[in-house]
């Protein structure tokens, strides 16, 4: 059981259009898992027994070929909604890449419980449609856009995912503090770690960041960023 009164993402949950009774009915379907960095919540093409919202943390939806590489096509962040609601099979693997902490609930039971509230099954059609959005956009980033392209872009959406998240650095959304590190980053865009960091090194150089620490990034020249990521 879990207080959903409580909850660090309430307000910006799949669940915010809840009312009081509703929430304390779907906090006794839940309960709070702690998940260690490395290890996978659901796999790529099992049986998806669960879903769940991501309170703390982040996590990475992996696909994978047949002889085993890997491509990561989505990122987790606090108050995003992971699983496949109304389907059995996981279409990727997901994978804690920190220490995280999800709301976890058995999904034939979620499944029942957003068939009698339509305001979540709205919610649910929209999360899908901006699913969806991001994946194209992923497809563009991987697909087509230069390592500095990627790299800058990368950046910038860092900065509005994680504006909110409580990992600000300098009091703006220019400032930030990544949740991973640059081999991560690397992995993420389909790059190696020594393209990775030429890329954050020359946009140093040339003013557009700056690099207080190792995870710490400043957007130093917004526009001049938006121009790089095309």
């Amino acid at each position: 059981m879990t207080d959903c009164a409580s909850c660090v993402v309430r307000n910006r949950a799949i669940c915010a259009s809840l009312n009081p009774e509703e929430l304390l009915l779907l906090g006794k379907m839940g309960r709070k898992q702690r998940v260690k960095a490395g290890q996978t919540l659901l796999w790529e093409g099992d049986d998806a027994p669960v879903v769940a919202n991501v309170l703390e943390g982040v996590l990475k939806l992996v696909v994978a070929t047949a002889d085993g590489r890997e491509q990561i096509v989505g990122i987790v962040f606090p108050s995003d909604f992971i699983g496949r609601p109304f389907g059995k099979e996981s279409p990727y693997s997901v994978t804690a890449m920190t220490d995280a902490e999800v709301c976890i609930f058995n999904r034939n039971a979620f499944d029942e419980f957003a068939g009698n509230h339509p305001d979540l099954q709205q919610k649910l059609l929209r999360r899908t449609l901006d699913e969806l959005d991001r994946a194209r956009h992923w497809m563009m980033l991987l697909g087509r856009k230069s390592a500095s392209e990627k790299v800058a872009s990368f950046l910038l959406e860092m900065s509005e995912r994680l504006s909110g998240q409580g990992c600000q650095v300098g009091g703006t959304r220019n400032g930030f503090e990544l949740p991973f590190g640059r081999q991560q980053i690397a992995d993420i865009l389909g790059l190696t770690i020594e393209t990775t960091s030429r890329q954050l090194t020359r946009m140093r150089s040339d003013g557009l960041l700056d690099l207080p620490s190792r995870r710490e990034i400043v957007i130093t020249d917004r526009d001049a960023m938006e121009a790089m990521a095309g």
